[in-house]
C-alpha cells in the first residue's frame, strides 16, 4: 500500500511539474519590432504582447565590445583585436512574461548572435518595498561569422554572460528610464575574456504595464538624477544669490529712509534751550 500511495504521489507530482511547464512554455507571447519608429538610429523598440496587451516593453540602443584573437605578424601567436557589435533594426524577438520573471530574447544574422536579457520581481528589505531588476545577461556569438570578427584565429561559438545582476533596480509598477551610458562586464567561455555591453538611452518596463504600448510613471536612474542636478545646480545658485542681493538692497533701502526721517538731535547741549 506504501509503495502504490508513493508512486501516486510522484506521478501527481510529476503531472503538476507537466502542467506548470506546458503553462510557461504556453506563455510564449506575441512580439514587435517597433524599432521603425526610432528617430535614433542605434535604438531599438522593441513590445512582448500577452492576450491582447503589452506585457513588456524595452527600449535602448546597445553595443557590444568583444574581444577576440588573430594571426600575429610572425604567424606563429596570436594578437588581440576588439569587435564592436551593434543591434541592428532588423533583431528578430522572442519573449516571455510571467508573474515574476520575464525575458527578452534578441537574435541577428541567422543567429549568430543572440542576447537574452531576464528580470526578476523581488521583496527588497532595504527599500521596504518591492522591486524589479535585470538579474541576466546572456550573450552568445560566432567568431566564425566575418562581418564583425575578421581573420579571427580561433572560429567557433562562445558565451558571455553574469548573473545574479541588481540592474536596473526599479519599484514595481514604475518604468525604468536612463539616458545615461550604463556599462556590464561579462565573462566569456573564451578564454574567460571580458565582453562589454553598452547600453544608452534606455527606457524598459518587463512588468505591470497598465496601458497597451505605454510605459508607466518613470524612475530616472541615479546617474541621470546626478547629472539633472549638476546642471540645476548653477541656475538654484544664481536664482538664490540674485534674491539675496535683492533683499539686502531692499533692507538697505528701508534703513536708509528711516534713518533720514529721524529727528537729529543736537550734540552740543547748548542748543537745547533752543528746543521746544
Amino acid at each position: 500500500m506504501a509503495s502504490r500511495s508513493s508512486c501516486a504521489v510522484l506521478g501527481l507530482q510529476a503531472f503538476i511539474l507537466l502542467l506548470y511547464t506546458v503553462g510557461r512554455n504556453m506563455a510564449e507571447q506575441e512580439v514587435e519590432n517597433l524599432s521603425g519608429l526610432s528617430s535614433n538610429p542605434a535604438k531599438n523598440i522593441f513590445a512582448i504582447r500577452e492576450n491582447g496587451t503589452t506585457c513588456l516593453m524595452a527600449e535602448f540602443a546597445a553595443k557590444i565590445i568583444v574581444p577576440y584573437e588573430v594571426p600575429s605578424i610572425n604567424e606563429v601567436d596570436w594578437d588581440l583585436e576588439e569587435a564592436i557589435i551593434q543591434l541592428p533594426r532588423d533583431t528578430e524577438i522572442k519573449g516571455k512574461c510571467w508573474n515574476n520573471e520575464s525575458e527578452l530574447h534578441l537574435s541577428w544574422l541567422d543567429k549568430a548572435y543572440t542576447l537574452k536579457l531576464s528580470f526578476l520581481k523581488e521583496d527588497s528589505t532595504k527599500s521596504h518595498g518591492k522591486n524589479w531588476k535585470l538579474n541576466k545577461i546572456q550573450f552568445s556569438y560566432n567568431v566564425s561569422e566575418r562581418t564583425n570578427f575578421k581573420n579571427g584565429a580561433r572560429p567557433g561559438k562562445h558565451t558571455a554572460s553574469k548573473q545574479h545582476l541588481s540592474l536596473m533596480v526599479t519599484p514595481i509598477g514604475m518604468s525604468y528610464e536612463c539616458d545615461s551610458p550604463e556599462r556590464v562586464s561579462l565573462t566569456s567561455t573564451d578564454h574567460q575574456k571580458i565582453v562589454t555591453l553598452l547600453l544608452s538611452d534606455v527606457h524598459i518596463q518587463p512588468f505591470d504595464i497598465n496601458s497597451d504600448f505605454v510605459y508607466s510613471e518613470d524612475y530616472r536612474c541615479q546617474t541621470d538624477q546626478r547629472k539633472q542636478l549638476e546642471e540645476s545646480l548653477p541656475v538654484i545658485l544664481g536664482i538664490t544669490l540674485g534674491v539675496a542681493i535683492v533683499i539686502i538692497l531692499a533692507v538697505y533701502h528701508i534703513h536708509h529712509k528711516m534713518t533720514a526721517n529721524q529727528v537729529q538731535l543736537p550734540r552740543d547741549r547748548s542748543l537745547y534751550k533752543h528746543m521746544g
